[in-house]
């Protein structure tokens, strides 16, 4: 009776604080940095700016030019000044933030989905079907990046939808990688070999235990992701490959004034380059964040 009224507190503090989940955790850690805070802040700004513009301030393309106005510097009725058309900058970089982070979010999403199926599968049924897929994702990686979205949308035209198939074409095998080396450090695990001994059919220990358990790096390769496929889209805006005029993007902004520099207008060039960094920056710490957070060796119970 001694022992089982010793044992009584500790099973009803148990009870009561139970254990924190990982994820919990995570986000608990996650909030604590400083830098992680920043940078989900600067995330969340750019978003609800790409939102909510069509909402707050419409804008026609098509329409927006007056050349009376060209390459006034900011003021009152433009805060950000005007381009050689003579349109407002802050409103064309409102909206371009649609263009630019729809595709880096975009072509992250495709990515990440098919790569990880990807590499689940080729962990997993191991044999001739790794050496087949990984062998083509190699094949894929032997190219650079940005040089082989360039010839994706070379050979499939321009535009913005393009551009997002191309980004995503040179982003599949990074996630694929990261998920084969995940499922080849599960799958021999021991709950692993418990499932399969009471007969549990390997698609379902695929996608029920080992994908579950292989989400962490995969999430934070896709937030870090999100900063170079924006990069990448504006680089192909920059080439003329991506977003097609009049329409807005930070990448085609760039390109479309960059000569007008030697002039003075420095504002034109300045603040979408500041905000292509400055997104870059904001997911950057982001998904430096999430990797301290998901890491479980910082786990404290």
């Amino acid at each position: 009776m001694a022992e089982l009224a010793t044992e009584l507190p500790l099973t009803a503090t148990t009870l009561t604080h139970p254990p924190r989940s990982l994820w919990r955790d995570a986000w608990r850690r996650l909030v604590a940095n400083r830098l992680a805070q920043l940078g989900m802040a600067i995330s969340i700004l750019f978003l609800l700016v790409a939102v909510l513009a069509p909402v707050v301030a419409p804008y026609d393309a098509t329409t927006d030019s007056d050349l009376v106005h060209r390459l006034n510097s900011p003021s009152q009725a433009h805060p950000l000044g005007t381009d050689e058309q003579g349109r407002d900058v802050l409103r064309r970089l409102a909206h371009g933030a649609r263009a630019s982070l729809g595709v880096g979010l975009g072509a992250v999403s495709i990515a990440v989905v098919i790569g990880t199926l990807i590499g689940l599968v080729s962990g997993f049924a191991g044999q001739w079907m790794d050496l087949t897929l990984m062998f083509l994702m190699d094949i894929v990686l032997a190219f650079p990046g940005l040089l082989l979205a360039i010839a994706v949308v070379a050979l499939i035209g321009p535009g913005l939808r393009n551009s997002m198939v191309a980004i995503s074409i040179v982003s599949i095998p990074i996630y694929a990688r990261i998920a084969r080396s995940t499922v080849l450090s599960l799958k021999e695990q021991d709950f692993v070999t418990a499932a399969r001994s009471i007969g549990v059919p390997s698609d379902r220990i695929l996608f029920y235990h080992v994908f579950p358990n292989s989400l962490s790096p995969i999430i934070v390769q896709g937030t870090l992701g999100i900063a170079t496929a924006i990069l990448e889209t504006a680089a192909l805006g920059f080439l003329g490959l991506g977003q097609q005029p009049p329409y807005p993007e930070w990448g085609a902004m760039l390109a479309d004034t960059v000569k007008y520099l030697n002039k003075g207008a420095w504002w034109v060039l300045m603040f979408p380059g500041l905000a292509i960094i400055f997104t870059v920056l904001g997911y950057n710490l982001l998904g430096d964040g999430l990797r301290d957070a998901l890491d479980p060796r910082l786990r404290v119970d």
